[in-house]
């Protein structure tokens, strides 16, 4: 029998990924999820069983969100800017399309493939790092093993305010483009640069958007595989564990409790 050689194999693991990119989510039990709008996955998210907490910075669109997700148990949903940066002002941009494309960014090359999209007003709203969120609402970070990341071209900053807590998730998921789509935004060049070091590694890949000129919209799963320092990696989940059951045990006083250990 004839043996495929790895490339072949890869590329064929790699297409079956493509028709199934949610396949992720049936080994986690959780996910945060930073850039909300409405809240259009909550149903995907229920039907896996997961906790979700939405993150959405727009007043109006946040109050959307929060209606959408009544009666939707284990969903819940914070308004905050995230950033890398905690109590930084920004002018924020809200688009004309119930503000899914806003952005603290100015348009580039977004509007050679959405061209009826363009921004209506600006609003400013102070920003935190997910570090800082987490940490302020008192949130588990080992119930939650994917981050899933949708802010328009922010991805990399809301992922460097992230840095301390990386090591909680097993997967991210980014939309991403592999061209300067908002003015100074980031690109899947440096996603690749800031995960690989700390052990995210490609795991699927779906282009949904094309730019005429070159250039592709991307959801990019990456999975952690290793750490850089495995033995901090066990030690975080020794702790994690130890919080969670003097949590259950002791009650709310502990649950503050988000401590993360760093190389």
């Amino acid at each position: 029998m004839r043996i495929p050689k790895p490339a072949t194999i890869h590329r064929r693991i790699m297409a079956l990924l493509a028709r199934n990119p949610d396949r992720f989510l049936k080994k986690v039990s959780g996910v945060i999820h930073v850039g909300a709008n409405t809240g259009q996955e909550r149903d995907t998210y229920k039907e896996f069983g997961l906790r979700v907490v939405w993150i959405e910075p727009i007043p109006e669109v946040f109050e959307t969100l929060r209606a959408n997700l009544v009666g939707y148990s284990g969903q819940i949903a914070f308004q905050y800017l995230v950033t890398d940066q905690d109590n930084s002002e920004y002018i924020f941009h809200v688009a004309n399309n119930d503000g899914a494309s806003s952005s603290i960014f100015d348009f580039k090359m977004h509007k050679n493939i959405w061209p009826q999209v363009a921004y209506e007003r600006v609003i400013t709203l102070r920003s935190t790092t997910l570090t800082s969120l987490i940490q302020k609402e008192r949130v588990n970070a080992a119930d939650y093993q994917a981050l899933i990341l949708d802010t328009q071209g922010t991805e990399l900053l809301v992922l460097k305010g992230a840095d301390a807590i990386l090591g909680c998730f097993r997967f991210v998921k980014i939309e991403v483009a592999d061209f300067e789509s908002y003015e100074g935004c980031c690109q899947l060049r440096d996603i690749e640069q800031f995960l690989k070091p700390r052990g995210f590694h490609e795991f699927s890949r779906r282009k949904f958007a094309e730019l005429p000129a070159g250039g592709n919209y991307y959801d990019i799963v990456y999975r952690r595989t290793a750490y850089p320092c495995s033995r901090y990696s066990r030690l975080e989940r020794t702790f994690q564990n130890s919080v969670r059951h003097l949590t259950d045990n002791r009650g709310p006083a502990l649950q503050k409790a988000h401590v993360v250990l760093r190389d």
